[in-house]
């Protein structure tokens, strides 16, 4: 029986205000699980935790900063011995002194370790502190000339995988009557086609069954709704991904959730995966009435 390939271990490390969050926050996005400001004393319980909670092929990434002062000897030890088990990765963002100077005012936040001198004595004393551990990194990211944008598409090229980085669309069919989701990205309207709840044949079946379906789709005005929207939504997808943006939420109504919204939500997605997006139908308010 094989043992099972661990999964990756990435430690975020780095000048304050050199974007250790936005790194962070691309991590999560990409499936890691993430814990910040981890004293490094405590990363190989962290590990098998996660070993223990979601197995070991569960990514992992831990963001350690300067206010873990003392224990950096600590990082350094685990990551020198391979205490965790896990292969790991220390990645450094850094970025000029102007540049953080700057972020930091506008974030209205003190350095850790200005004490009651000026922001600038905080981050020489930081440059110190933590000069061995940029020595050693695996990777080392000046985001002084990046935007959030870039910085992220960094950090996807270096750990995203195919999967990861892939777009995935969630179409939702709903009900007006319910309410619109408030988290849709797009928002189209079905209640220009007939309604299938007028028809007593219909009535009691819903958009996933084949009467219905076919019903809709063969109305005047909807193979041609299909036609336009479906392009429209591949040009906003591959935007999104230009955009470093990888979800992307589609909302389809009608009147109560339940046949034409439920119908074109599931051709919609069809049509989707047959151009080769990961997507995804949802139906919202199916069953509500």
């Amino acid at each position: 029986m094989s043992i099972p390939e661990t999964g990756p271990l990435v430690v975020v490390t780095g000048m304050t205000g050199a974007g250790r969050s936005t790194a962070a926050k691309e991590l999560e996005d990409l499936g890691y699980f993430v814990v910040d400001n981890l004293p490094p004393s405590l990363l190989r319980d962290v590990v098998r935790l996660v070993d223990e909670s979601r197995g070991p092929q569960q990514p992992i990434a831990v963001v350690v900063d300067v206010r873990s002062g003392s224990f950096f000897d600590d990082l350094q030890e685990n990551l020198a011995h391979g205490a965790t088990g896990r292969r790991a990765t220390l990645v450094f963002l850094e970025a000029s002194d102007d540049l953080l100077v700057r972020r930091q005012e506008a974030a209205r936040r003190p350095h850790p370790l200005q004490g009651t001198g000026r922001l600038l004595d905080g981050l020489v004393r930081e440059r110190t502190v933590l000069a061995d551990l940029r020595g050693e990194a695996d990777l080392l990211i000046d985001t002084t000339s990046l935007n959030v944008h870039q910085l992220t598409a960094r950090i996807r090229e270096a750990f995203g995988t195919e999967e990861t980085t892939r777009l995935h669309i969630r179409v939702v069919s709903f009900g007006f009557k319910y309410g619109i989701p408030v988290d849709a990205d797009y928002l189209a309207d079905m209640r220009f086609l007939p309604n299938p709840h007028w028809i007593p044949e219909l009535r009691a079946h819903t958009g996933r069954d084949s009467d219905v379906s076919d019903y809709v789709l063969s109305q005047p005005g909807a193979a041609e709704f299909l036609d336009a929207y479906v392009p429209v939504l591949t040009g906003v997808a591959e935007g999104y991904l230009r955009e470093g943006k990888r979800f992307m939420r589609v909302a389809i109504g009608c009147t109560g959730g339940k046949h034409r919204s439920v119908a074109m939500t599931e051709e919609i997605t069809r049509r989707l995966q047959e151009l080769g997006h990961q997507a995804t139908a949802t139906h919202r308010d199916l069953g509500r009435e």
